[in-house]
């Protein structure tokens, strides 16, 4: 059969031809998924134009998808090559890409390695410093001297940014070659010395990665550090914090060592004193304690920070005087922590998690006036007054409410667990099992701590049995086994009652709770517990494996405490068990087969059978689980998750005696002085510039010149040598100012000729002679008053500019002035010399308020 080859060919044919791909009708049928399939195309080919607004338009492009997490390791290449770019915003982008990409695209990044090189040398600080982090990214040992060298030019350079990339940079080289830890110990040193806010954080993180051992770089900047504190950013201070927490367990001792007898926090002496009467003094146990200076100027500069809007900082602080501060200072913390719960529910478990572990660990707050008031020696608890910010709310992730509660329960007191008792009611009647069976243990565990409400726990806990729900009735059955224990005698109804229900229960670890009850306490009801095992025996092949083991100890124990009628009973059991599926429950038969029922083979543990499974056993003790946790430090992840993780470091032991305070002690700089005496050069007498002129006229001028005169002179007498060779410089200058000087004065001989009338009326008059400032005192209060004028904004025009006292000159560029008196207001002639050296010299008119 032929073909038709005149047939028109499909849409699909016609775009497979063309190599165009064909996505709105199908996908797959295109050259899209094709190997041989260009992507980035336009992005390239911006970055190869010309022009620096479509380069700009594509790193922006490129840039937001790095940010979304896409791969655009492709475009590194045509990237690489605008590194060289003019355009200060096109090279600030290609410097964050490569920051991205410099370590996976190594060879090519090196190609580009002399460019950075360049960049360190930009007179862009953010070029700088993005050229050093991208040196810092390119994980190659070749060019390890050239980041070595790069690092120590950029610790001294003019721009704490870049000193603060430099302090980011150690981290990277160290872990690329640990054998220049020395260098990098020498740069950190550096680094910490700076007395930047912004270079301080990145230096002590820098420290921590590389040296942490190195205490002794701290000592001498331990103060500047506490001071500088509040002014660092927040990451900068979390990192600061957690340094100087373990500083502080190095360098000072256990300021809760000797108790609350401190002498600095004594409110009433009288209390003490009589309490000090009845104490006996001994070497152990000193009557005060000081605090050390710098551990109080630690305690005192990082409180302001727990009202930080950062909770990572607030947490860090709560953590510090966990560790740091004495017992009765740690209740700061507890309301700013309360105010972190209404962040966001990470943030909440973290807290919580932490506050669980201080109120476990703290149980008293040691509060002087709570301790007064309460003679039984409990103290307050520190969250005790925020109970109710610890109620579990319905929208709480069950994570959360089972944290609180654990809090709330470490927080019950004789005064707090009616209102406690009452909110665990209603958190029984929940939809979340998980969160009603930790609210039966935690009403376990305030019977077990609170012996007032035991029996109303025990109550509540009985009633419990007749709910619906199994699983509250099999929690509640395995909570007053354990309270049981405590007092066995007191409750033997429960027994009873317990033992009723045991056909009706159907979850294993509840039958085997109350099957362990019955045989423990087996001859309290010795009329119940053989009729319990003759049930247990008839469901035996059916029961749980934790079910059959219970039983088989309740037929060992009723056998050893009655033989007569529960022998047959017992045996009947055993053979049961002899062949179970379970291997563990056949090696128990056996085993309590040897000792329960002695033969010729029984060895000599048959004799001591009822010792060793009557024995009184302890009872148990209900605790927090988070009463573990306080073995790490608070805040950390190994805290969180309960185990320790890579990189945690142990939080240090108190010493026993602190080391040497004075190595913290840095001596302040002495200013630098002249030992050779400083020869005083002849005082030269100056005339004044407008006495050259011929137009002084009267005495009040004559008198105001001869004071001036005397006034530089003494100035002159006591200048050094360098001041009077700018004073020649001035003179100099004067003299060459006298055109300019003589042209203003011609245009203000108008208003001197009315002026001069006055003057004569008022001469007339018998007066006393009034002094007027002389020039250099002008001059001295122009250069004061006036110190920021930019002369390049000065109009070039023979007026002279009025300046304000507001107005300025610049002190480097004023190098001579000269006053004309007899104008008014004041005028003033400076000279200026700029870069090239000429001199500019421009005639103003000063206001001054004199």
């Amino acid at each position: 059969m032929s073909t038709n080859n005149n047939m028109p060919q499909s849409y699909n044919d016609r775009a497979s031809s063309t190599g165009e791909a064909d996505v709105g009708v199908d996908p797959a049928s295109g050259s899209f998924f094709s190997a041989d399939y260009k992507r980035h195309e336009d992005l390239k080919a911006m970055l190869d134009s010309n022009k620096d607004n479509l380069k700009l338009e594509a790193m922006k492009r490129i840039i937001g998808m790095v940010a979304k997490g896409k791969d655009a390791s492709d475009l590194f290449p045509a990237v690489v090559k605008n590194v060289v770019s003019k355009n200060i915003e096109v090279k600030k982008l290609v410097y964050v890409y490569l920051v991205r990409y410099a370590e996976e695209q190594q060879d090519l990044a090196l190609l580009s390695i002399s460019t950075f090189q360049r960049g360190l040398k930009d007179p862009n600080q953010l070029i700088r410093a993005s050229a050093l982090r991208v040196l810092s990214s390119i994980r190659v040992p070749v060019i390890t001297p050239i980041m070595m060298l790069a690092i120590r030019e950029s610790v001294t350079d003019m721009s704490p940014f870049v000193r603060k990339t430099a302090a980011h940079a150690i981290p990277k080289i160290y872990s690329l070659d640990p054998e220049q830890k020395e260098f990098c110990i020498e740069i950190i040193e550096k680094l910490l010395s700076d007395k930047t806010t912004l270079v301080i954080g990145s230096a002590v993180m820098a420290f921590e990665e590389v040296c942490p051992e190195k205490i002794d770089l701290i000592h001498k900047n331990y103060r500047k550090l506490c001071n500088l504190l509040v002014d660092v950013e927040e990451w900068g201070q979390l990192v600061i914090i957690n340094m100087l927490t373990r500083y502080a367990r190095t360098q000072f001792v256990n300021p809760n060592r000797y108790g609350e007898h401190m002498d600095n926090e004594r409110f009433y002496e009288s209390e003490h004193s009589s309490q000090e009467d009845q104490t006996p003094v001994t070497p152990e146990a000193p009557k005060s304690f000081t605090m050390d200076s710098d551990h109080r100027l630690l305690l005192r500069n990082t409180k302001p920070l727990l009202q930080s809007r950062n909770s990572s900082v607030v947490m860090a602080v709560a953590q510090l005087y966990h560790h740091v501060a004495p017992k009765t200072e740690v209740g700061a913390v507890a309301k700013p922590l309360v105010r972190l719960l209404r962040s966001h529910r990470e943030i909440q478990s973290i807290v919580l998690s932490n506050i669980a572990t201080m109120t476990t660990t703290r149980k008293e707050f040691a509060h002087l006036s709570s301790m007064r008031h309460r003679p039984t020696g409990r103290g307050l608890s520190m969250f005790e007054p925020y109970l109710k910010s610890f109620f579990v709310r319905p929208m709480d992730p069950t994570l959360i409410k089972l944290i609180k509660l654990d809090i709330l329960t470490n927080l019950a007191t004789e005064a707090s667990i009616g209102i406690i008792l009452r909110e665990f009611h209603t958190y029984v009647a929940s939809s979340d099992r998980e969160f009603v069976a930790a609210t039966i243990q935690a009403i376990g565990r305030c019977a077990s701590t609170i012996s007032e409400c035991t029996d109303t726990c025990m109550n509540g806990l009985v009633s419990l049995m007749s709910n619906r729900d199994e699983a509250v009735v099999a929690e509640s059955v395995v909570v007053i086994k354990k309270l049981l224990q405590m007092a066995p005698a007191k409750h033997k109804d429960i027994i009873v009652h317990m033992a009723k229900l045991v056909e009706k229960i159907t979850v294993a670890m509840a039958r085997a709770s109350i099957l362990w009850l019955i045989g423990e306490y087996c001859e309290r009801v010795p009329k119940i517990a053989p009729d319990v095992l003759r049930k247990m025996a008839k469901t035996f092949i059916t029961e749980t494996d934790i079910v059959k083991l219970q039983v088989l100890n309740l037929a060992t124990k009723l056998y050893l405490t009655n033989p007569k009628q529960t022998h047959l009973l017992c045996q009947y059991v055993f053979n049961l068990a002899k062949y179970d599926q379970n291997y563990d429950i056949r090696d128990r038969a056996r085993l309590l087969r040897q000792l329960a029922l002695p033969n010729e083979k029984s060895g000599a543990l048959a004799k001591h059978a009822k010792k060793i499974f009557l024995a009184s056993k302890p009872a148990p003790v209900l605790e927090s689980k988070f009463k573990d946790q306080d073995q790490f430090q608070l805040g950390t992840l190994s805290h969180f998750i309960n185990a320790k993780s890579s990189g945690y470091q142990e939080l240090p032991d108190w010493p026993e005696v602190a080391p040497d305070p004075s190595v913290r002690t840095v001596e302040a700089p002495m200013p630098w002085t002249d030992d050779q005496p400083k020869a005083k050069k002849p005082t030269k007498k100056k005339q004044s510039f407008y006495s050259e002129s011929g137009e002084s006229t009267g005495d009040d001028s004559s008198s105001s010149e001869s004071d001036s005169d005397e006034e530089s002179s003494d100035e002159s007498g006591s200048e050094d040598e360098e001041e009077s060779k700018s004073e020649k410089s001035v003179e100099a200058a004067e003299s060459s100012a006298a055109e300019v000087s003589s042209s203003s004065e011609e245009e203000t001989s108008a208003s001197e000729e009315s002026a001069s009338e006055t003057d004569s009326e008022e001469e007339e008059k018998p007066k006393k002679p009034v002094k007027k400032p002389g020039k250099a005192a002008v001059a001295a209060v122009a250069k004061q008053q006036l110190l920021l004028l930019d002369f390049d904004d000065v109009p070039a025009a023979s007026s002279a500019p009025a300046l304000l006292p507001g107005n300025a000159l610049a002190p480097s560029l004023l190098t001579g002035a000269v006053v004309n008196e007899k104008t008014s207001p004041l005028q003033v002639t400076v000279c200026v010399h700029d870069v090239s050296g000429s001199v500019a010299m421009e005639t103003l008119i000063i206001c001054l308020y004199l």
